[in-house]
């Protein structure tokens, strides 16, 4: 099985679709989503939304209100990010064994759970292919055992067929018991859960959605490294997650400590879909965010300006009439214990 269980994300209505961010060969892609998305209605306010982020959980409890005088239903969806399989070396942070829900994502609504419904599709080169894949009895979920297993039970000729239209690839390889050859799913997943919601009028509603996050993981980084020092590699990262002078003092602190020339970190990486999906009327009317960084000696950073320490592993920020402008990318670097 190429994906490897790890441990970021979110939603929108229809059909959004988001990608894997690519990783070095010893790291474990995260995959970014965000929050729930409403089919464009001017009638619906988000009177609040609080988030909280940790590489164990993401929870984000919203208040909306119909400020119409008449109900509105209109439909609530939450996209899994875009599985993009495509070879046998793929390794993608999945936190459950779900082949639909890989977040492990419910959701209620004024306490009360929701009876989702989910759509799966599967992609190859910007075509559906889900039809021709069910009808030849292979699971859509590319990532599973699964798939791979209905794949190499097919005739050779259907093989070869998948692999022309992009949708498997061969692995060759000798497990010890001589060279052995198979063909691997290959195609990208596409999952949406999504429900009918209505919103009464002129009354304000409480929506609570929780999943775990698929947080990328590096046995390394190239922070503290000096093999990474003035390198364009080095620059990006930085601006991607707005390191301050504080903070690479502190990194380059902690290298000169450890005594060697690599890096003193491991890394985790959370992806959050921030500003996508806005088509409540208005902006956010209290926007409040909370990140847990796990542990007190990890070291943390993200663009997210006005952000304050409230614990000794928690940050926090409020705004009201909040209207995201970017997405949140995270950084957590975590201190290698010391070879005993």
């Amino acid at each position: 099985m190429r994906i490897s269980k790890a441990i970021s994300l979110g939603a929108a209505v229809g059909l959004l679709l988001l990608g894997p961010t690519a990783r070095a060969n010893d790291s474990t892609a995260e995959l970014a989503a965000g929050g729930l998305v409403l089919k464009t209605s001017a009638s619906i306010q988000m009177k609040s939304e609080d988030l909280f982020i940790s590489t164990e959980e993401v929870r984000v409890a919203y208040r909306f209100v119909n400020t119409s005088s008449r109900d509105v239903t209109t439909m609530v969806a939450f996209p899994m990010p875009d599985l993009e399989i495509n070879g046998v070396d793929d390794m993608i942070a999945i936190p459950t064994e779900d082949p639909q829900n890989i977040l492990g994502f419910t959701v209620t609504v004024d306490g009360k759970p929701v009876a989702t419904r989910v759509e799966q599709k599967a992609f190859s080169k910007g075509v559906d292919r889900s039809a021709y894949l069910t009808a030849l009895g292979i699971p859509l979920a590319a990532q599973t055992k699964a798939a791979d297993d209905a794949i190499d039970a097919l005739p050779q000729a259907k093989k070869d067929e998948l692999v022309r239209m992009g949708l498997a690839a061969i692995d060759e390889f000798d497990a010890g018991k001589g060279w052995e050859k198979h063909w691997r799913a290959s195609w990208t997943v596409r999952t949406t859960f999504y429900w009918a919601q209505t919103f009464p009028a002129g009354k304000e509603i409480a929506v609570l959605h929780r999943y775990k996050p698929s947080v990328g993981a590096s046995a390394g980084s190239m922070m503290g490294s000096v093999y990474s020092k003035g390198t364009p590699e080095l620059a990006q990262y930085k601006r991607r997650y707005c390191m301050d002078q504080s903070l690479l003092s502190r990194i380059d602190q902690m290298a000169r400590a450890a005594g060697n020339d690599g890096s003193p970190f491991w890394e985790q990486r959370i992806g959050y879909v921030l500003k996508t999906g806005g088509n409540w009327a208005g902006p956010i009317g209290d926007f409040h965010l909370t990140i847990d960084k796990g542990a007190a000696a990890n070291l943390i950073s993200l663009c997210v300006n006005g952000i304050v320490k409230t614990g000794p592993t928690r940050f926090e920020v409020r705004k009201s009439n909040f209207t995201p402008d970017r997405d949140l990318d995270i950084l957590i670097l975590l201190p290698i214990p010391a070879a005993e």
